[in-house]
This record gives structure tokens, C-alpha cells and sequence, in this order.
């Protein structure tokens, strides 16, 4: 064997340094392209119509989101799980076996059973049972699918909500909204692709549960008044006209696109589509507000013409109306179900408000063809404890329940669903999931493949690993589809 060549070829130092060129190549186009500074980047993040509709691999039943979401957390054992076996149990405490790893917010493990007061009865053609404190719902039961078999990790507020919305406790992720406009766009270009109508007060974990995460802003949630302009701000000030505006949105367009090319900053192009979105918004969204051309009908139908109905039910007739127009996700907030205390009383009213205009709201899709494609959600974070919670000893009108995440029930109805359907079981008590569990990562596979879009596909890069809404888990639930 010769060893003169050997003798000859580099040294370990200049082996390095001939390395460390093409290496540091590598390190700074990845700079670049984080910075939206390589050509492919360029192009993505200065799209000039991020909510550009597209076609999603799967096809879709659903088109459109409205997801009702009842914040504060409903008690699924007065409204939708009858549990008769409480009754045998009530004013005992339950076994130390079930309790013994139980994690609750505010009662002891050992708190007493409390049965629900509410009547239960068969109701539609299906049979299902539901809460008498539900009237108007009762008359829809044939199109929803009702959920006695959801699990969430959280159990206070906040993070549950996030969890329900985002996918995780966590602030900072993309909520469900954005990741479905992100996904698949929105159909109207005139409003916001993911648009927000609050009541009863405001959320624990507020605008984070709309919020884009890490995505661009162009796919957050828009909260919207149900009075006046749907955005502050919205219309010009006197004296501006339309003519003037466009000039000067065209001189703001001008700059911030000689600062992306100096910068590369993705939200610099999110701030330049805003501005669009915002000067068509001023001629698109004062009729959209405008429901005095709805027929008489129609606004009793929604409850409308009631004070407790009112604010929601004219939520739940603009969300059918954001529909009609291509919005892709409309959620609506109705705080108000966190019943520590006075449970029977807040049902009753919390009842009052949502019940009528929900029902409303699936009769009128349904009259209108829009059910098939848009799918409705309505939950909180989750549920209520089959044990009781009392605050005030010695007075039982005030009894309430804690929160509860081990079972708790949700429903949903159109956009690929199968409706007039029970879906899984809790046990005798209503304390655990004894049948068909489905966790929060696998409602939301299952909305977005209802949507076309594949849970484990949709994903997007930041800080050098792939995101997606149902983080590293979930499967779709097929045995509640069509």
C-alpha cells in the first residue's frame, strides 16, 4: 500500500474550513427564508390575497363553521345526560376508589351526590333525551349529533377554553378558526374570513381564543359589535371620502412594501391585506348589520323581539347572515355558565337566552339549504360534577357544580354529521367516559376532515418544528359522520 497521497491530501483544519463555507450557506439562507428574504418565501408571505379560497384534498361536506361555544361550562347533567341512578346515590359521597386521583377546582372529593332536578324526556324521532330545560332545542333533535363521551386535560377556565379553541392550554397557538382560514381561505373577500360575536360579558381567556398564534395575522378572529359599526373605527371620519381614502391607502401601500423588501417581515404583507380587507369591509359590512329588511317572521323565530333572547339571538341571525356571504368560521361567545352557586336559576336563565335562537338558527339553514354545508358546534370546555357544590349551607336553592373534565357532553348538527344520533356513553353517575371517549384533538380532526382538510396535514413551521391544531394526537371520529 503507498502512503504518499495520503501524505499530500488536507489536514483536519482545511478539511473544516472548505466545510464551513458551504455550511454557513446553508445556515444563512435559513435566516433568510425565516426572515422571508429567499424567493419562495417572498412569494408566500406577500400574497396579496391570503384568504384567497382553495380546494382542500379531501372533499368537503362542510363549507362553513358557526361554533357556539357556552362559556363558563354547561352542566351536560341537567341539560343532556340523564343519569336516574343519581337519585338512589344522592346525599352520599362517591367511593374512594373514583375519587381517590380526582383533580377538581374548588369541592373536596368527598362532596355529596346531587341529582338533577330537571325532567328528562324522549324526544323526535330518534328518541333522543334532553333536558326539559331545553324546549326549542327538543324540536331539532332529528339533526343534531349529540356527544355524551367528551374528555378535555383542563379543568379551570382558561386553559380549558384554550384547549377547546386552540388545541392547547397554552397562550401563543392558533386558535381553530385561523387554522381552518389558513387551511382552506374564505369565500368572501369582502369580510373577514373568521369573524367574532360576543355576549353575556366577556371570556376568561379572551381574544386568545380567536387569536392567530404564531400564523399570520390576516387569519385571527375579528370581533364584530351586533350594533352600530361592526368595527370601530370602520367608517370614514366627516369629510373623508371614499376617493380620498383609496389615495391614501395606496400611499400606505406603497411604503409598507418598500419596507417588506427591506425587511422581510411576514407581518408587514398581513398588515397590507388588512388595509384592503378594511376599505371594501366599509361598503360590505353596514348591510350586513342591517337586518331590518328580514321579515317579521324571522326576528320572532330568533327571539329577537324578547329582552333575555335579544343580544344573542340576533348573534346567532348575523351568523347565519356571515354565512350567506362566504365567511368560512363564525364563532359566537355566550358567557355566563359557570354555575358554582344558584345552578337551577342560572340554567334557567342561561336557557332563556341561548335555547330559542339556537334552535332558530338550525331551523333557519336548514330552511334555506345552507345545514348540509355548514356545520354548527355547540359546547363549552368542559362540563359539571355529579357532586355537589354548596356555598351557601343551609339554603338548597343555592346548590351548584364544580367543573368537571372527565365527562361531558357537546353537540353538533349539518356539514357531514350524522343527525338524530347519540354518540358514546358516560357511566351510571356521569363521572367517566365508559364508552367512545373523544377527546378535544379528536373533535377537532373530526371538524376539520368534515371541512376536507387532513388534522395531520394542515401544519406550519415555526421555530424550526411543524405545528398543527391537534398538536401530536387526535383521530377523526367516523361513527359520527354521515
Amino acid at each position: 500500500m503507498k502512503v504518499e497521497p495520503l501524505q499530500y491530501g488536507p489536514s483536519r483544519r482545511e478539511f473544516l474550513q472548505r466545510c464551513a463555507g458551504g455550511l454557513g450557506s446553508i445556515a444563512l439562507w435559513h435566516l433568510m427564508d425565516s426572515e422571508g428574504r429567499t424567493a419562495t418565501r417572498a412569494r408566500r408571505v406577500t400574497d396579496p390575497a391570503p384568504l384567497q379560497p382553495r380546494v382542500p384534498k379531501i372533499a368537503p361536506e362542510a363549507k362553513n363553521v358557526i361554533f357556539l361555544f357556552m362559556a363558563g361550562g354547561p352542566s351536560q347533567l341537567d341539560l343532556f345526560d340523564p343519569k336516574p341512578e343519581l337519585k338512589r346515590w344522592e346525599g352520599q359521597p362517591l367511593p374512594h376508589s373514583l375519587t381517590q386521583h380526582l383533580d377538581l377546582a374548588f369541592i373536596k372529593p368527598t362532596a355529596k351526590i346531587w341529582a338533577s332536578p330537571q325532567d328528562f324526556c324522549a324526544r323526535g324521532n330518534c328518541g333522543m333525551e334532553i333536558s326539559d330545560a331545553l324546549p326549542h332545542l327538543a324540536t331539532c333533535v332529528d339533526d343534531i349529533c349529540l356527544v355524551r363521551s367528551m374528555i378535555t386535560d383542563q379543568i379551570n377556565h382558561h386553559p380549558g377554553q384554550l384547549m377547546m379553541n386552540c388545541g392547547v392550554s397554552m397562550v401563543g397557538r392558533p386558535s381553530m378558526g385561523a387554522w381552518v382560514n389558513y387551511g382552506l381561505g374564505s369565500e368572501s373577500q369582502d369580510l373577514p374570513g373568521f369573524v367574532v360575536l360576543s355576549s353575556g360579558g366577556g371570556t376568561s381567556a379572551g381574544s386568545a381564543n380567536w387569536g392567530n398564534g404564531f400564523l399570520p395575522s390576516s387569519y385571527q378572529g375579528v370581533p364584530f359589535r351586533s350594533t352600530g359599526d361592526p368595527v370601530l373605527y370602520l367608517s370614514n371620519p366627516p369629510g373623508m371620502s371614499r376617493r380620498q381614502q383609496r389615495a391614501r391607502l395606496d400611499v400606505i401601500r406603497d411604503l409598507n412594501e418598500q419596507r417588506f423588501l427591506h425587511t422581510g417581515d411576514a407581518e408587514i404583507a398581513s398588515r397590507i391585506s388588512s388595509y384592503e380587507l378594511a376599505f371594501r369591509m366599509q361598503l360590505a359590512a353596514p348591510g350586513l348589520l342591517d337586518i331590518s329588511k328580514e321579515s317579521r317572521q324571522t326576528l320572532d323565530l330568533y327571539g329577537i323581539n324578547k329582552e333575555a333572547s335579544k343580544s344573542f339571538g340576533t348573534n346567532c341571525l348575523l351568523a347565519r347572515r356571515l354565512v350567506e356571504r362566504g365567511v368560512r368560521f363564525v364563532q359566537l361567545f355566550q358567557k355566563g355558565w359557570d354555575a358554582h352557586s344558584n345552578l337551577n336559576k342560572n340554567l334557567k336563565r342561561q336557557c332563556g337566552i341561548t335555547d330559542q335562537p339556537t334552535a332558530a338558527l338550525l331551523k333557519d339553514l336548514k330552511q334555506r339549504g345552507l345545514l348540509e354545508s355548514t356545520l354548527v358546534i355547540w359546547g363549552g370546555e368542559f362540563g359539571r360534577t355529579p357532586m355537589v357544590e354548596n356555598r351557601q349551607p343551609g339554603r338548597p336553592d343555592s346548590l351548584g357544580r364544580d367543573h368537571h373534565r372527565l365527562a361531558f357532553s357537546l353537540w353538533m348538527a349539518g356539514g357531514g354529521i350524522k343527525g338524530g344520533h347519540v354518540f358514546g356513553r358516560s357511566d351510571d353517575l356521569g363521572f367517566k367516559v365508559v364508552e367512545d371517549p373523544v377527546h378535544v384533538h379528536d373533535l377537532h380532526a373530526t371538524i376539520l376532515h368534515c371541512l376536507g382538510l387532513d388534522h395531520e396535514e394542515l401544519t406550519y413551521r415555526h421555530q424550526g418544528r411543524d405545528f398543527r391544531l391537534t398538536d401530536v394526537a387526535g383521530k377523526v371520529v367516523r361513527k359520527m359522520l354521515v
